[in-house]
């Protein structure tokens, strides 16, 4: 059966390994990908042909021109009914006072916001069976045997909060922006189990972590030092159980997209397994409290 799979932060790290398990793999599957122009193009195995649909993430207006035109290619027949959505990008900086053009802070914009957009303008396209993942993180534990005292805990505050600049103290720092990143990554899970309450019944949705994976584009916006440690010495790290190498994390999530990993709705997967996220992760009222400002957030951009 013929299927369209779109996918965000397919070009590199994790994402790429898994698109590319997912072209060799799925040859009923057409993967549409969603990336900055310059990057779309280039991703292909084995002579499988790519859709793909350029998008600034950090935009809010760009990921609404985007899911339109994904609903307008569904809608001409041009592409095979959307049975999957994979919101696997994620960006982390060094501090909590990156704004984005819609005014928010950007790790919530890109996070956050951006799926929960495309998850709500694509919604009334999916065609059942379909699966939604969403890569979410381990940092949302907040304690060292998940994150080795990397990443601060999440701080959650009021979503409002959140989406704005300098919503954690010393906002400047390094350590803010991390927690923004760990914050953002609880934010996802709450949502994922609100999905999971509302989304039509067929459309499943399932939080994936993959781990630590040293060795991908994450700390791009890090210091000189942080992005020599993460892409030449920490991978060392996935040759131990702390840590999970790009290949094994790639072919994770493929598992996860394609269903052989059995999830089942509004559920977490640690790698290959689904298992129980935080005890913090779960709270009925959060998750309704950011559904509700995620509506009030991204408004102005529903079609």
């Amino acid at each position: 059966m013929q299927s369209t799979i779109v996918m965000t932060g397919a070009t590199r790290g994790i994402g790429r390994v898994a698109a590319e398990c997912v072209l060799r793999e799925s040859p009923d599957v057409h993967l549409l990908v969603v990336a900055r122009e310059s990057s779309g193009a280039q991703l292909g195995a084995g002579g499988r042909e790519v859709s793909y649909v350029a998008a600034d993430l950090g935009s809010l207006e760009s990921v609404r021109s985007a899911a339109a035109e994904i609903r307008d290619r569904l809608d001409r027949g041009d592409l095979p009914p959307l049975r999957g959505f994979v919101g696997n990008a994620g960006m982390q900086y060094t501090n909590a006072l990156t704004e984005g053009p819609d005014g928010f802070e950007s790790t919530f914009a890109i996070n956050v916001l951006a799926n929960h957009l495309f998850v709500r303008l694509l919604e009334d396209r999916f065609a059942a069976p379909a699966r939604i993942v969403i890569t979410v993180s381990d940092t949302h534990f907040g304690d060292f045997r998940h994150n080795l005292g990397m990443v601060p805990g999440p701080v959650w505050q009021s979503p409002e909060v959140l989406a704005r600049t300098g919503a954690f103290s010393k906002p400047e720092g390094t350590a803010a922006g991390r927690t923004a990143y760990s914050t953002s990554k609880l934010a996802a899970i709450y949502l994922v189990h609100e999905y999971a309450r509302r989304l039509p019944a067929g459309i499943d949705v399932v939080a994936y972590n993959p781990g630590f994976v040293p060795g991908t584009g994450l700390a791009r916006n890090a210091d000189p030092v942080t992005r020599f440690a993460m892409r030449f010495i920490l991978p060392a790290m996935a040759l131990t159980p702390f840590a999970t190498g790009r290949g094994a994390a790639g072919r994770h999530l493929a598992d996860v997209v394609l269903g052989r990993t059995k999830a089942p709705t509004g559920s977490y997967v640690d790698r290959d397994r689904v298992a129980r996220s935080s005890e913090e992760s779960y709270d009925p009222q959060r998750e309704r409290e950011l559904w509700d400002a995620a509506g009030r957030l991204t408004a102005a951009h529903v079609v």
